[in-house]
This record gives C-alpha cells, sequence and structure tokens, in this order.
C-alpha cells in the first residue's frame, strides 16, 4: 500500500529509507530520493496544509446585565464553553441588543436612561467601544436594524409606539432623524421583511401585530394595506421571528403559552395565521408566559421560552408548509426572558432573569432535542442574550 501511515514511518521506514520511497518516485519521477528531499517535501505540504485551511470563526455572546448596568461579553469556545468575560459599564440599564447586518456595530436600548446606544465591535477580541447615546424620551423594549443596516428601529412597551433613527456610516445614531409613528400599548418588538418593505410589531395589549411599509430611503412608516394583523383574545403576540428560507413567520405568545404560525404573503408580505400549538405540557397547571422565540439557522426547529414553567419548548418545522409539531419542553433556568442560537446552530445559550445565569445547550440537530452543557453565574437580571460569529 502507498502513503504514510504514521510520522516513523515518514522518517524511519523498515527498509531503511525516510519514507514509502515507491510513493515518493511516483511524485518526484526521474530524481533519486533522499532523505533531505523528503523532509523539505513534507514540511513544505504542512506549510501549505496550515495556509489555506481555514481559521475558526471567533463567536462571541453578549448579554444585557440589566440589574448591574453593563454589557458582558464573553468568547464562545468550540465545545460550547463561556470564557474570557469582559464587561462594559452603560449608562443604563441595557436590554435589548442587535448588530447590523455587516457585523461593525452593536446596538442596545439602555432602558432606565431612556436612550439608544451604540458601540464599534473589534471582530477579533468581541471588545465593544462606545460611540454614540441618544435620548429617546422612553425605554425601548426592542432593537433591530432594517436589512440595508442603515436605520435603527426601536419598539415602546410603555409609550406604545416604534421609532425609526438613520445611522451613520461610521455607526452613530443621528438623533434629529427619529421618526415616532404611535401604535398602542404594549409595542414588544419589531422585525422586518427579507425584502425591507415591511416590517412587523407585535402589540401584547391589543393582541395584534401591527404592519408598516418601510420606505428604507427616508426611514418613513406607512400602514400596510392590512394595518393590523389581529389575534384572538389573550393571546399576546410578544416577538415574531422568520423562517430563513420559507414566507412563513413565527409569534412567542405571551398571554396565549403558545407559538403561532403565520403565512407570509409573497406580494405584500402581510401575515395570516395558520396555526397555533401550545408550549406547555397538557397536565401543567401553574402560571406561565412566554417570552422569546426563534428558529435555527438551517430552519429545521422553533424554540419558545416559558417564564413559569421555566423551560424551553421544541417545535419541528416541516419543511414544506412551515407547519409545526410540538417536540416537548426542556427545563432551563428560572424566569428565561432571552435565548440566542449562535450561528452554526450548534448552541443555544438562555439567560435566566430570575436566576442571574446563563445555561448553555447543545443543539441536536436530528431531532431539536436540547443537551445542557455549561451553566454560569452572569449577574443580575440578565436581560437579553446575542452571539456574533466573526
Amino acid at each position: 500500500m502507498l502513503g504514510i501511515k504514521s510520522r516513523r514511518d515518514a522518517y524511519n521506514s523498515p527498509a531503511g529509507g525516510c519514507v514509502d520511497r515507491r510513493l515518493m518516485a511516483i511524485i518526484f519521477p526521474g530524481h533519486e530520493i533522499d532523505c533531505i528531499m523528503i523532509k523539505n517535501f513534507l514540511t513544505l505540504g504542512l506549510l501549505l496544509l496550515l495556509a489555506v485551511a481555514p481559521a475558526r470563526a471567533e463567536t462571541f455572546v453578549y448579554v444585557s446585565v440589566s440589574g448591574e448596568k453593563q454589557i458582558a461579553r464573553y468568547r464562545l469556545d468550540a465545545d460550547g464553553a463561556l470564557s474570557d468575560r469582559q464587561n462594559l459599564s452603560v449608562a443604563g440599564s441595557p436590554g435589548a441588543l442587535c448588530v447590523d447586518p455587516e457585523q461593525r456595530f452593536l446596538f442596545g436600548a439602555l432602558r432606565s436612561a431612556s436612550q439608544l446606544a451604540s458601540f464599534q465591535i473589534d471582530a477579533k477580541s468581541g471588545r465593544l467601544t462606545p460611540l454614540s447615546a441618544i435620548d429617546v424620551g422612553a425605554s425601548s423594549a426592542f432593537v433591530t436594524t432594517d436589512r440595508s443596516g442603515r436605520l435603527l428601529l426601536s419598539a415602546y412597551y410603555g409609550a406604545g409606539q416604534v421609532a425609526v433613527h438613520r445611522i451613520s456610516k461610521t455607526g452613530k445614531l443621528i438623533s434629529d432623524s427619529g421618526r415616532f409613528t404611535p401604535t398602542a400599548k404594549n409595542a414588544h418588538s419589531v422585525a422586518v421583511s427579507p425584502d425591507n418593505r415591511v416590517i412587523y410589531v407585535p402589540h401584547t395589549g391589543p393582541n395584534a401585530i401591527f404592519q408598516f411599509n418601510l420606505n428604507a430611503q427616508t426611514g418613513a412608516l406607512t400602514p400596510h394595506a392590512a394595518p393590523r394583523v389581529v389575534r384572538s383574545e389573550n393571546i399576546g403576540p410578544r416577538h415574531l421571528w422568520l423562517h430563513p428560507t420559507l414566507p412563513v413567520a413565527y409569534s412567542s405568545d405571551e398571554q396565549g403559552n403558545s407559538v403561532t404560525v403565520f403565512e407570509r404573503s409573497e406580494k405584500d408580505g402581510g401575515l395570516q395565521a395558520v396555526q397555533t400549538v401550545s408550549t406547555l405540557p397538557a397536565d401543567f397547571t401553574g402560571k406561565n408566559s412566554t417570552s422569546d422565540v426563534e428558529v435555527t439557522p438551517d430552519g429545521r426547529f422553533v424554540y419558545v421560552a416559558n417564564r413559569g414553567h421555566d423551560s424551553l419548548a421544541c417545535f419541528a418545522i416541516d419543511p414544506k408548509t412551515g407547519r409545526v409539531t410540538a417536540k416537548g419542553q426542556t427545563p432551563t433556568e428560572k424566569t428565561p426572558r432571552s435565548f440566542n442560537i449562535e450561528p452554526q446552530g450548534k448552541y443555544l445559550i438562555a439567560a435566566g432573569q430570575g436566576s442571574g445565569k446563563l445555561a448553555v445547550f447543545q443543539i441536536n440537530r436530528k431531532t431539536g432535542a436540547l443537551k445542557r452543557l455549561h451553566t454560569y453565574e452572569v449577574g443580575k437580571n440578565p436581560a437579553w442574550v446575542m452571539a456574533v460569529a466573526f
């Protein structure tokens, strides 16, 4: 058999040669083979392999430690462990976080200060450098950029409104660019259609998802042809996540303790509810409300966090219709307000608002089952968790 089985074979073959000389004769026909030539060849090959092998992507996890007015940054290791924590103090209790599509900037709601803030991200270390902070006069429950990364969208639970601010090329928020649109009480989050033409604003108060047409050039919002997707009483759509490939969206229903599947019109982007499934076991009788919702990057599973049952509910997604089948619940930390699936789809990180801890789970990509790997003390009132890969 041609080839090298071990380092010992490479330099000390039983026949007295440095490597299988038949192999080297094939590679270098007509040349006299000696040990120096072979060692140089092997060294060159190793250097070439190192040069072309892709470096492992760095993934960083950011956590809004609201009770301590800090944004914590962790490195996510290949085995799912979190390491190398760094803390950045901010002016108010941090809440929702997001990054722009190019992942150059991080944006956050500083809720107790009624501010929105932006930070530059160092791709090598994950460190944050403050860039700007603007007063918005109310506490923002959610932030996200539009698909271009030139606009920051925010929802206001108490003030009952949605806002749009322009982002400069250097990542700074432009204060006087703010456009505030009144909606209704309990505006909880914002999602953007893939074509950047429609935004969706779930409201737990009026049991509706408000829909607006977005002018990406000016930031102006105008009512969609169907301004509200009204849900039945005591459903309370809270967060919304769009499927990565199907024209489907999923909401976590805060009062309904359920996940709802929406079909999204490819013509005008409007949503229509087609299925609602409970996030709880049939025999659970305690108090509960859902919080976050997220779909795996491969689009195979959707998870919803239960606060009260303190679990993560998993649903398998039909690859053709987007409808879901309940797969059960996995216990997590107390009051899981926020969780995030890292971009590789291998790990889910959940923040326990009631315990002050982070739980890291491994995702079974075939079944969606979660296996807890690590648990970490993070601090008082962790309100948001987000993983970013470079």
